[in-house]
Order: structure tokens, then C-alpha cells, then sequence
């Protein structure tokens, strides 16, 4: 059992930054790939990025490579999505999740067992 829950969210001006934290309970964290997903107001969901257990692989969308960084430590059972250069189109609410299958880009959220509560990144024109 896993249980996430995401923080760092907030309101930030466009080209701003904001570092979204999913902190994890369990002792065998290493063993799950976590993704970041997002979903705005009126959309379906989207995947955001992904990370492998051991932290060696990662994706991404298309529409935030070269600004967004995720990234994850494992002895803080933590994983990271650094958001930098936002967009007013990256305003969602961001939710981590984490899976025990293997990670595969894109993303399935079916294939995720576990889910955060989601947080709130509204980023102003």
C-alpha cells in the first residue's frame, strides 16, 4: 500500500517557478514509477511526466520538455516536478500517482494504483 500526498502548488505569475513535491509512505518507494498528471478546468486528464523507480528514466509531454524537471530521492520517498517558464496553460490541478508495472510513455492512468489528493498550480497572464 501506498498512499501520496502532493504539496507545492500555488499561484504564480507567468515565466514564474513553482516545485511540486509527492511525498510517499511505505518502505519499497524504489520499486514504483510515479507519474505527474494534470487536469484543467473543462479537460480531460493529461500526463505530465513520468519517473522510473530507480530515477534512470524519464518522459515527458511535449509541451513543457525543456521547462519542466521531474526528479525523485528516494530515501525521502519524495518525487519532485520542478515547473519553471510557466505557462497560463499549465494552470490544472496536479496529481502524482504511482504504479508497481513497469513505466511506459504515454502514460496509462488505468495503470496506477495509487493516487494523491492533487494540488492546485494556477499560474496568471
Amino acid at each position: 500500500q501506498v498512499q501520496l500526498v502532493e504539496s507545492g502548488g500555488g499561484l504564480v505569475q507567468a515565466g514564474g517557478s513553482l516545485r511540486l513535491s509527492c511525498a510517499a509512505s511505505g518502505r519499497t518507494f524504489s520499486r514504483y514509477a510515479v507519474g505527474w498528471f494534470r487536469q484543467a478546468p473543462g479537460k480531460e486528464r493529461e500526463s505530465v511526466a513520468a519517473i522510473s523507480g530507480s530515477g534512470r528514466s524519464t518522459s515527458y509531454v511535449d509541451s513543457v520538455k525543456g521547462r519542466f524537471t521531474i526528479s525523485r530521492d528516494n530515501a525521502k520517498n519524495t518525487v519532485y516536478l520542478q515547473m519553471n517558464s510557466l505557462k497560463h496553460e499549465d494552470t490544472a490541478v496536479y496529481y502524482c500517482a504511482a504504479t508497481a508495472l513497469l513505466l511506459r510513455w504515454p502514460l496509462n492512468d488505468v495503470s496506477f494504483s495509487y493516487w494523491g489528493q492533487g494540488t492546485q498550480v494556477t499560474v496568471s497572464s
